[in-house]
């Protein structure tokens, strides 16, 4: 049943309380301290994050900046020039040669990205006290993480407005030592560190340079230390006496040659109330600042614009209010508790709002506390990066996509040296691996060739589509990306097969090779789905002659391929096999994020694929593997696949109390992967869209019978509230534009139209 609504306001605000007085809790607690960096609360503005221990007596802050990838002798590497020999690989491939695609490389040894790496750890250590009513906590709608003991309260946030940390201490103690302190995990022993401190009227300035090892690059951080206390040198930071309050204003900067310490003072004054405008204080240990004022004032501009992002989208699984009020540290070992999936739904969304800025979330999101990041700490481009943002374009995350553009557009002239150095051809070619700065191809070797990967344009560049069309408007700067990456196709596609299919070679599916062939290979699945949807897509935003020609050549493509086991095949081509047990699904790209397979439209498809991820195994049960399976599974509609999915996550003791996540189980390796893509999975479980369909609880896992998901966004420019029991379920649809979709749901399928500004109430029954 469905009814209309006359059109209401939809204020942001927190799931409706249930029926039991209780609403899900924005936010983490922890009776105790951190003990180790992985366990430390975490905030951000998307440049700056900070990792938050809370120890009343050493209170430690690591300080990261997006922009902090320390020089390893990558910076002038660039892809390999392999144009003149592709014609060579290409006929030797499809001659049979299942090893040719070995010799298709320059034989470099495999380099690593830049690695990402912490700056350093702004601490104030105090004489020991005794706790008193210790309590940890991080407020996800304001992103402000606070630690309090007896009288003495310690806030920190990152502003979204200003671009800067604040940290704000009340009672700090009869007397506190303040330092920039460059001593974390791994830091290079012949890091030439400088340490600055300089006495003026607000209290002081705290300077710490860092400059690589063998290079003229460096990091410069800065610290305004604001307090009504007494403030003596203690090198190589100060001591403060006798205050009442301080508030700790830091920025770092990684630049060449040395950084502007004054403009940066003059910068961070700014910000502070009424600048410009005090004397000078008569005598010492009376700042002309109103700290408190300061304080306030600083994060209502923030709070203004992480609290409306964080609220836009809200989840309430109507759990037990008693499991709600658990610290993390209790409630992560109840893997059933729908109170524990509310949080962690929380901690995703304020988590990757936090990390996304500046670039979109590393494999570590914002955050490290040591300088040996696993993997560089990089961007992974193959799989990684679109699973932590997949809830970007339906959680009503704008901020996630514009910071995953923003390291896109920031990169097209080194993936236009990559299609031409590579193959020879006009366009673009993303690399798999990338530290933020530099977008060529060079991290590559025989078992990991990623230098053949052509889907990276059309993958990476598809949530920009999907935000396009929830928007209901066309980026120029995506429509021209649209049009290179068909232009690299048009270049690329000139080989046939006996049938006259166009055949892409080489080929390459992240990060599996067949059974019985090596790694390098012909019409890869992920491939095929790629260049059909870059081929199309680019077609609609660009009409006319070449749009024409750019459909007609992605009809010349090959089919999939159902292997003999019924599975939809990692390759197209015949005669290889399928290596099962990946921790990558790199071939089912065309379920999703595309629509190109889907149990509506070609059934036949969307049952091989699913038999193919029933054939898949875990590999190495890392998260990413076991939440792109759940994701799969919503679209082919297995609730059941989706539930063991998501509770081999719940179940393996992936997250830190910080809910932070680790790239395996029992938290090894410090990884956003988990944390950041949970959200999404739940969302896809419970409301999926396109421009033209709306399905509505296609994967809805038995352990949460019921439920509120509020402010999802549709590709067809609605807002969606749903709520759902056991018996029934209810979905409002306030759509901003007119628009006629086809509804899915338990009952089946039937026309939807929706008008501009009139909100829409459908009813619908038992599942």
């Amino acid at each position: 049943m469905t009814r209309r609504t006359r059109p209401g306001p939809h204020p942001d605000r927190p799931a409706a309380q249930d029926g039991l007085g209780s609403a899900p809790v924005h936010g983490t607690w922890e009776p105790r301290p951190a003990a180790r960096w992985e366990d430390a609360f975490l905030g951000g503005n998307g440049t700056h994050g900070v990792m938050v221990f809370g120890d009343p007596d050493d209170d430690r802050v690591i300080v990261n900046h997006h922009r902090l990838v320390r020089p390893n002798g990558s910076a002038d590497a660039r892809p390999p020039e392999l144009a003149d020999r592709l014609a060579d690989v290409q006929e030797r491939l499809l001659a049979g040669d299942v090893t040719a695609g070995e010799d298709f490389t320059d034989h470099r040894p495999l380099l690593w990205v830049q690695p990402f790496h912490p700056a350093f750890q702004v601490r104030l250590r105090r004489p020991a006290g005794k706790p008193r009513g210790y309590r940890r906590e991080t407020d996800f709608t304001t992103g402000v993480v606070s630690a309090v003991s007896g009288d003495r309260r310690a806030e920190v946030f990152v502003s979204r407005a200003d671009d800067v940390i604040a940290h704000h201490v009340t009672a700090p103690g009869p007397a506190t030592e303040v330092t920039l302190d460059h001593r974390l995990p791994g830091a290079p022993a012949d890091l030439a560190v400088e340490h600055g401190t300089v006495h003026i009227p607000e209290g002081a300035l705290l300077t710490l340079r860092a400059r690589y090892p063998g290079s003229d690059l460096a990091y410069t951080g800065v610290t305004l230390l604001v307090t009504d206390g007494a403030v003596r040198p203690a090198l190589p930071g100060v001591r403060v006496e006798g205050a009442r309050s301080m508030l700790l204003l830091t920025r770092v900067r990684r630049h060449p040659g040395d950084a502007d310490v004054r403009a940066e003072l003059r910068a961070l004054r700014e910000l502070l109330p009424g600048a410009g405008h005090r004397e000078p204080p008569p005598e010492a240990g009376h700042t002309p600042v109103d700290i408190e004022h300061a304080y306030a004032h600083l994060l209502a501009r923030h709070t203004a614009l992480h609290r409306a992002a964080y609220l836009r989208v809200t989840l309430d699984l109507h759990a037990d209010p008693a499991e709600r009020a658990l610290p993390g540290s209790e409630l992560l070992p109840r893997p059933t508790s729908p109170a524990l999936v509310e949080r962690l739904f929380a901690a995703g969304r304020h988590h990757l709002l936090s990390a996304s800025g500046t670039l979109p979330p590393r494999l570590t999101g914002l955050w490290t506390g040591d300088w040996d990041t696993a993997w560089s700490g990089a961007f992974t481009t193959d799989a990684n990066l679109n699973l932590q943002t997949a809830s970007a374009a339906a959680a009503a995350l704008p901020e996630v996509t514009e910071a995953h553009a923003a390291l896109i557009y920031g990169q097209l002239p080194h993936w236009r040296d990559n299609a031409r150095a590579v193959f020879g051809a006009r366009g673009v070619v993303a690399p798999a691996h990338t530290d933020g700065e530099s977008g060529l191809i060079y991290h590559l070797s025989r078992a990991y060739p990623l230098h053949v990967w052509t889907a990276g344009a059309d993958w990476l560049l598809k949530p920009l589509v999907d935000h396009d069309e929830t928007r209901g408007g066309r980026d120029p700067r995506l429509a021209a990306a649209l049009a290179e990456t068909a232009r690299f196709y048009e270049d690329f596609l000139t080989r046939t097969d006996e049938d006259g299919h166009l055949v892409i070679v080489p080929s390459y599916s992240p990060e599996n090779r067949p059974a019985n062939a090596s790694w390098v290979t012909v019409n890869a699945a992920m491939d095929l789905s790629a260049a059909r949807h870059a081929l199309s897509t680019a077609a609609v935003y660009h009409p006319g002659p070449d749009a024409e020609r750019r459909l007609a050549l992605a009809d010349r493509l090959p089919p999939h391929r159902v292997n003999s086991e019924g599975a939809l095949a990692e390759w197209a081509r015949p005669g290889l096999d399928d290596s099962y047990d990946h921790r990558h699904l790199s071939h089912l790209y065309g379920v999703w994020p595309l629509d190109e397979i889907n149990p509506y439209d070609t059934p036949g498809l969307a049952a091989a694929a699913h038999r193919a991820l029933e054939l898949r195994g875990t590999e190495n049960d890392s998260a990413h593997g076991h939440l792109h399976h759940a994701l799969v599974a919503a679209r082919l509609r297995d609730a059941d696949r989706v539930a063991r999915a998501l509770g081999n996550v719940l179940t393996g003791d992936f997250f830190h109390v910080s809910l932070m996540s680790g790239h395996y189980p029992h938290r090894h390796v410090y990884n956003a992967d988990a944390a950041h893509t949970l959200p999404a999975v739940l969302i896809e479980a419970l409301v999926q869209s396109t421009p033209r369909r709306l399905v509505l609880f296609p994967a809805l896992p038995a352990s949460l019978p019921r439920g509120e998901l509020r402010g999802i966004r549709t590709r067809f420019g609605a807002r969606a509230d749903l709520t759902w029991t056991p018996d029934g379920a209810t979905v409002v649809l306030r759509p901003d534009r007119t628009c006629r979709v086809e509804l899915r749901t338990s009952a089946g399928a039937r026309p939807l139209s929706l008008s501009a500004g009139e909100d829409r109430v459908l009813t619908l029954g038992p599942r």
